[in-house]
């Protein structure tokens, strides 16, 4: 009975290490957060084309060709979504919408 109970625990602890690599989230908004080392990946690919920053949210995306959207806030305090093809590479940059209907008034 023991062999078994510990077999039993190492293959949940398996299990749940595989499954540890990539998590997703749905959002309120039907975006789907995702978290792991792609995840990782790319983050750091969107704050090096944005020269720095804070990375706010990473998502599976397919706007423009893309597969990944990061929401990076900019040094200097805009925000913009990174999107980025399945090599982690630049697809566009673009201003965050959400951003730009908050700020619509303010100037």
């Amino acid at each position: 009975m023991r062999k078994k109970l510990v077999v039993g625990a190492a293959v949940l602890i398996l299990a749940g290490g595989a499954g540890a690599t990539t998590a997703m989230a749905t959002g309120d908004d039907g975006d789907v957060t995702v978290t792991g080392q792609k995840a990782d990946r790319a983050t750091e690919a969107a704050l090096e084309a944005t020269g720095g920053g804070t990375a706010n949210a990473v998502e599976r995306d397919n706007e423009n060709g893309a597969t990944w959207e990061v929401e990076v806030t900019k040094p200097n305090g805009s925000t913009v979504d990174v999107r980025l093809d399945e090599n982690f590479a630049v697809v566009v940059i673009e201003g965050d919408d959400e951003d730009a209907d908050e700020g619509s008034g303010d100037d």
